[in-house]
């Protein structure tokens, strides 16, 4: 009688589910190591979340030559981005150049949509299953499903009895939408809507902006790129790499060594004033060394902020509306913007506080507000953001071993070792997933590493006749508490963010990226490997007998 172990052929080695910039990162260096690779992706093209966010005014945050592959110097010195931060057609554009310089579209299954992903212990494999009904399996499943790829729409009670359009920035129709002359409201005042606001009020007869909670936002100093820049970098690639490597943030710059004590207010603000003018993240946010820890430095800066709103908008009510105060700077993410303030100058733009006015109930022309006011409206925009860090996984219908569901092993919240494996997942590799740096770093180096640590750790296991790998629950225990650590040391927990799940209701409040620093996750992560892979337990094709005398862990 055959071993039960060995009762079926997998389709494939690996299954990836996602074709952005870590799925196409993942199926080039997997399909490289000689594995037989299948990326599986919901969307008709290329793009992951640059496909679906189409919306007016979308672009990265990033500057564009820091958002790039960096694995291949052929592809960094090919490409050249137009401008300083670009723009999701751009974005998308360069995805698609990737996918056909490298060949990848043949292992590309797009109109996909993964419906479960069950894990069979008997053989050590993966099973797929499709909206279209098929059922794909693998040794392995890489979830390159992004950390900001599910929308997440409030309820409003009678917005189903709305008879204009209702769409939401991270579902964009591929068409565009014809807002000329038309009334609009924006619900939303985080980055999406930070972008789109200034776009919609151009051409909206009206405009009305529904603000929860004020953002802090920054000028993005937005302009074609610099050639010069450009051609220094493409020559220096490699000492960028290694600048960027043993970054904190994956960058090649560090925060200013400058301590609010430091100098004057006057001083401070005149070299503050100095940056805004360049525009951009690194240039403001990091102007003080401890901005990220110390109280007194934050609200510095935040009030520096504050006080060019008020420059800039002139009606001082709705300055103040704009001012955020209910955060420390930085403890939301901080948006980069062209003319947002600006445009609340506009005659057909209105803003709304929705926290003191809500919504009270949406009818067929528009919506009706707590203190009675209706406004009439042919379009509602929802900029409301994204089931961060865990939903993607958890819309999959993940399911381990004996049964056990993705919600169940994050009831309390996001559990891993590394921000990479779950205990009860073997297998399962997700490419930023929650408790890793994640989206406070350089997001293309966090996918780079990780699918390099991923392809390596694939390949020992192949060379070492193992059949599947997860975390104990000591480590990955012992990494909540590493998570937990630095979160504490900063201000990052204090605010009511996505970084910690508020914006979904029922969500656990837990801080789910890792803050100790990018340079330090990728010594952390390495050192792990080069030790055996400590933290995590094996099992071969005999059991765990065969392999104790290899010194490996088993189960």
């Amino acid at each position: 009688m055959p071993d039960a172990r060995e009762s079926r052929t997998p389709d494939f080695d690996v299954i990836v589910v996602g074709a952005g910039f870590a799925g196409l990162n993942a199926l080039h260096s997997l399909r490289g190591a000689g594995y037989r690779v299948v990326v599986l992706d919901a969307a008709d093209g290329v793009g992951g979340t640059w496909y679906w966010n189409r919306y007016p005014g979308a672009r990265c945050d990033v500057v564009s030559i820091d958002y790039s592959y960096t694995f291949s110097d052929e592809l960094y010195r090919d490409w050249s981005w137009s401008e300083r931060y670009a723009q999701q057609p751009e974005i998308e554009r360069y995805l698609n150049w990737v996918a056909d310089r490298l060949d990848l579209r043949k292992d590309i299954r797009l109109g996909t949509r993964v419906v479960s992903a069950v894990y069979e212990d008997a053989d050590a494999t993966w099973t797929i299953s499709t909206e279209a009904g098929d059922h794909i399996t693998a040794p392995f499943l890489v979830a390159a499903t992004g950390c900001l790829s599910v929308p997440s729409t409030p309820h409003f009670d009678g917005l189903d009895r709305f008879q204009g359009e209702i769409h939401h920035t991270a579902s964009w129709p591929a068409e565009g939408v014809d807002l000329t002359g038309r009334r609009v409201a924006v619900i939303g005042t985080g980055s999406s809507g930070i972008q789109a606001i200034p776009v919609i009020a151009e051409s909206a007869s009206e405009l009305t902006v529904f603000q929860r909670t004020a953002n802090f936002s920054l000028p993005a100093g937005q302009r074609e790129n610099d050639e010069e820049r450009v051609r220094h970098r493409k020559a220096s690639l490699a000492q960028w790499r290694e600048a960027a490597w043993n970054n904190s943030a994956g960058f090649d710059f560090e925060p200013a060594a400058l301590g609010v004590d430091d100098l004057e207010r006057e001083r401070a603000y005149a070299e503050l004033d100095r940056r805004w003018g360049r525009g951009g993240f690194p240039e403001i946010v990091l102007a003080f060394d401890d901005v990220f820890k110390n109280r007194e430095a934050n609200e510095f800066l935040a009030e520096y902020f504050r006080s060019k709103v008020r420059e800039i908008v002139r009606d001082p009510d709705v300055a103040e509306l704009l001012c955020a105060r209910d955060h420390p700077i930085g403890s939301k993410r901080v948006c980069a913007d062209t003319r947002y303030y600006e445009t609340f100058n506009r005659d057909n733009v209105t803003l709304i506080d929705a926290r003191a006015t809500p919504i009270a109930s949406f009818d067929e022309t528009g919506v009706l507000l707590s203190d009675g006011r209706h406004i009439e409206l042919d379009v509602v925009v929802m900029a409301t953001g994204f089931d961060a860090m865990t939903g993607a996984l958890r819309r999959m219908g993940v399911v381990g071993r004996h049964g056990t569901t993705i919600d169940d092993a994050w009831a309390s919240g996001p559990h891993t070792y590394l921000g990479i494996q779950v205990v009860s997942f073997p297998n399962l590799f997700m490419i930023t997933g929650p408790q890793s740096p994640s989206v406070l770093n350089n997001m293309i180096l966090g996918i780079e590493h990780h699918v390099r640590w991923i392809t390596n750790c694939i390949d020992f296991m192949r060379r070492h006749g193992l059949r599947s790998i997860e975390p104990t629950p000591e480590a990955q225990s012992g990494w909540d508490d590493e998570v937990r650590a630095a979160a504490s040391e900063t201000l990052y927990p204090q605010a009511e963010s996505w970084y910690v799940g508020a914006n979904i209701p029922g969500k656990p409040r837990v801080f789910m990226v890792y803050v100790g620093g990018f340079d330090k996750y990728v010594r952390t992560c390495d050192a792990i490997a080069e030790e055996g892979y400590e933290g995590f337990v094996f099992d071969g094709p005999d059991g765990a007998a065969a392999l104790s005398r290899s010194g490996i862990a088993t189960q």
